[in-house]
């Protein structure tokens, strides 16, 4: 990284390498004979991709603690340190005690196992991809119709 870049560029050029680290595990997924029947593989690599590199807050290539907080606060679900720390254990396998790597992370959202995390993920991604609210005022109400 040039040494004259500060502030927002030098950031702009960690996301920038970050997305390539992920992008590269990506192709690995792509490749691997494990998820060749997966639908749409590519489509989801690339959502986790984008959903992985807002949360890994200090760039290093994991989620840790105060990332997957941020994450679970962001998606209307607070937890408890305690609960993160079970997060974090149920998604690695007891791997690491305070980071999801994007591997981990990637195997979690495949997997046939349900994690807290995926479901979360899943859920949120369910409410907005689809627009349940009707567009514009609500219908007028009189009285007798209020239950």
């Amino acid at each position: 990284m040039p040494s004259n870049v500060q502030g927002g560029k030098a950031f702009g050029l960690l996301k920038e390498q970050q997305r390539q680290k992920l992008e590269e595990i990506n192709k690995e997924y792509m490749e691997d004979q494990k998820y060749r029947d997966e639908d749409d593989l590519p489509e989801k690599l690339e959502g986790f991709k984008n959903k992985y590199a807002e949360f890994d807050l200090n760039d290093q290539g994991e989620i840790d603690l105060m990332g997957l907080k941020r994450m679970m606060e962001k998606l209307g679900v607070p937890k408890t340190h305690l609960e993160l720390k079970k997060m974090i254990v149920e998604v690695t396998g007891g791997s690491s005690s305070n980071t999801i790597n994007y591997r981990d992370f990637v195997k979690m959202m495949l997997g046939k196992r349900s994690a807290v995390l995926k479901l979360v993920l899943i859920f949120e991604d369910k409410a907005n991809g689809s627009a349940c609210k009707p567009e514009g005022p609500p219908p007028k109400r009189d009285i007798a119709s209020l239950p």
